[in-house]
């Protein structure tokens, strides 16, 4: 069963190494432009990934996201009551 999962961007100097990122996660998207790998792994060991993957000499530089520690709770979701009729009529 996966757990909890926290992206990896990882910026390359060639794109020869891909398949070989494979073995710290989940390649979720590879930018052949940018040069860029965005890989999933388990949030547990991204301390321990994250420091594997930088002793790397094709990586340039690292990045983690912030994505599960972003508050998604918003506190005035409603919407107003003008816009909410608006809505009703199709306009």
């Amino acid at each position: 069963m996966i757990g909890a999962r926290q992206g990896i961007i990882v910026y390359l100097h060639t794109l020869k190494q891909v398949k070989m990122l494979r073995r710290f996660g989940n390649i979720h998207y590879v930018s052949k432009k940018l040069k860029y790998v965005v890989l999933y792994t388990n949030m547990a060991d991204i301390d321990s990934t994250v420091e594997k993957l930088k002793s790397y000499s094709f990586i340039k530089k690292v990045d983690v996201s912030q994505k599960p520690f972003i508050k998604t709770d918003y506190e005035n979701s409603k919407p107003d009551k003008a816009k909410e009729y608006d809505y009703k009529m199709g306009i």
